[in-house]
């Protein structure tokens, strides 16, 4: 019979993998690819990432509730669980694999500082909060995915950045509703485009400029980070290949669409997703009988 601490775990790991299968649009489709803890693993943290950002997205979003997010936080880091029912299955999950907590609270900082309305000056800036809600979460995983070299540490930054970038050139439509600008103004300045006409959704040649522009730098993330596939464990692999896939498609499909992110919400379709983990798969498969 299960014991009751193991059984309490048991159903917040069943609560997290939930949450990824309703929430986790991309990441989930990747972690098919994984061992059953591993899975389960990943759907811990992302339950925590989830439940952060919509903190800060909900409307009449304070913070309030993100300082008592980051007390519990410090809480469940020390075994001692309110009522959220993830918190035993990311306090497993962080204590097995060792996952440093300071990224938690990175990722708590970079969601508060959304609460007010947002511009960014400089990519510098930027960067830096692209690091604290998206590499973040790339250092994390690359815990449950395994690795030895200490060279994985910045090649998962970067590959949180890409993400990140690739995220936030979908939402521009969004985001301005929200009253937020991510892209740097030095770019909007460069190209003559300002954060009225993001916000009207005008898609002049100025923009398509500036568009192509930040489409480029989010690749040259993606190229950069590209040797990380191969310095994780090597079952883990292929979802980490799938998972890239998928934001690097997604980027490809802005392009596609001429850089139309206002008159509807890039995406891709399940069958698309399935195909990129299905080569993916293949893929590892092929590297391991070579």
């Amino acid at each position: 019979m299960m014991a009751p601490a193991s059984e309490a775990i048991a159903e917040s790991y069943a609560f997290c993998r939930a949450v990824a299968r309703r929430r986790a649009k991309n990441f989930y489709y990747s972690f098919v690819l994984l061992s059953r803890e591993q899975r389960n693993a990943m759907c811990a943290v992302y339950a925590f990432m989830r439940y952060c950002d919509d903190l800060s997205d909900e409307p009449g979003a304070g913070r309030e509730p993100l300082d008592r997010w980051k007390a519990a936080l410090t809480a469940a880091l020390a075994g001692k669980f309110d009522a959220y029912p993830a918190w035993p299955a990311f306090h497993d999950t962080v204590t097995r694999y060792a996952i440093p907590s300071g990224y938690f609270y990175e990722m708590i900082a970079g969601v508060s500082s959304d609460l007010e309305p947002r511009s960014m000056a400089t990519f510098d800036e930027l960067h830096r909060y692209c690091y604290q809600v998206a590499s973040v979460v790339g250092l994390s995983i690359i815990h449950i995915f395994g690795f030895q070299s200490p060279e994985a540490l910045p090649l998962a930054e970067k590959c949180g950045v890409a993400f990140q970038l690739t995220n936030i050139l979908r939402d521009i439509r969004e985001d301005a509703g929200r009253g937020r600008c991510y892209l740097p103004a030095e770019d909007l300045r460069r190209f003559g485009v300002t954060a009225d006409e993001l916000a009207r959704g005008d898609r002049s040649q100025n923009f398509s400029q500036l568009m192509r522009f930040e489409v480029d730098r989010a690749r040259r993330y993606y190229k950069e980070s590209a040797p990380l596939v191969d310095l994780i464990d090597p079952a883990s692999r292929p979802s980490l290949r799938a998972l890239v896939g998928i934001y690097a498609k997604l980027l490809e499909r802005i392009e596609e669409l001429d850089y139309d992110v206002f008159s509807q919400r890039v995406s891709l379709s399940a069958l698309e997703k399935s195909l990129i983990v299905a080569r993916a798969a293949v893929a590892g498969r092929g590297a391991g009988h070579s």
